[in-house]
């Protein structure tokens, strides 16, 4: 209980701030070519964090132009095997699982005491959120050393493409703790696919600080942060219509967050290894398509 309280207090200058000027703040900060300015935040950042730049394409830290491309670097080929076999589902990210499990109908777990709406987390569109009740599903926290793009962790074809905005709450460890319903209250671009499971989300959720998030079809969809739920459809063929393979890239945080991934019920079993606070990598084997 005693515990509980603390875990409140230490939260609730958040409730107070104001995220989105510190956001846009964060974006402008980020995006800074001054050269003795940038190179002093990444080299910074870099030792703060204990980030591994011996695994990036480029390991030299003033070869970025700015800050946000070295949040966003990339890897060299091979640093994150992609699991092998067509019934493998491999994890789309560098972070620790939050929570990993199976939806209780509509409801998701949060953390310990604390549960969020399904629909909710899909914008509130009842028919949307449907074929994931029930279904599997695995929260993945990014902290600030991790790799931030994001992958698919099997092959599929875009369906749909949603931002929901909202708040800006930071999604550690704390914070899920102790926010009610934290990942449908934060903004979020939620991506379903078609796959050879049936239909899977892919769900970035934002959060303070992450001034970006964009996707390699669309480019950045945040900012500009709005008030109103965007909505796009893809066609399965044609013109527009977008088709990845598994362990593709298909976005990124421009600074961290959270992915939450949904699968329909009776689709994925997870690997039984993987509980609330396992350390993941991009690529790795994560469950099996039944």
């Amino acid at each position: 209980m005693i515990n509980r309280i603390g875990d409140h207090l230490r939260n609730l200058p958040q409730y107070l701030l104001p995220q989105r000027l510190l956001t846009r703040l964060i974006y402008r900060l980020t995006r800074i070519q001054t050269p003795w300015f940038k190179k002093a935040l990444i080299r910074g950042f870099a030792q703060h964090f204990r980030v591994n730049l011996a695994e990036a394409l480029e390991a030299e830290p003033g070869a970025y132009p700015d800050f946000n491309a070295f949040f966003t670097r990339a890897l060299k080929p091979g640093a994150r095997p992609i699991a092998s076999g067509d019934r493998a589902v491999c994890c789309p990210v560098d972070g620790a699982v939050s929570q990993i499990g199976v939806a209780q109908a509509d409801t998701l777990l949060q953390a310990k005491g604390q549960t969020f709406s399904l629909t909710a987390l899909l914008g509130g569109d009842s028919e949307r959120a449907r074929p994931f009740r029930g279904g599997a599903f695995a929260t993945l926290y990014l902290s600030p050393r991790d790799y931030h793009r994001i992958h698919l962790p099997l092959a599929g074809r875009l369906r749909e493409m949603v931002h929901i905005p909202g708040a800006l709450f930071s999604v550690s460890p704390l914070t899920t703790r102790v926010v009610p319903e934290l990942f449908a209250r934060n903004e979020r671009v939620a991506t379903l696919f078609d796959t050879p499971a049936g239909p899977m989300a892919l769900v970035l959720v934002g959060a303070i600080n992450v001034a970006s998030i964009e996707t390699v079809w669309a480019g950045v969809i945040t900012p500009p942060l709005g008030n109103t739920i965007r909505h796009w459809n893809y066609p399965s063929q044609g013109a527009g219509a977008v088709s990845l393979d598994k362990g593709a890239e298909m976005g990124r945080f421009n600074m961290g967050s959270t992915v939450i991934l949904l699968f329909g019920p009776e689709a994925v079993r997870w690997e039984s290894a993987f509980q609330a606070g396992t350390t993941v990598q991009m690529g790795q084997y994560l469950g099996t398509v039944l």
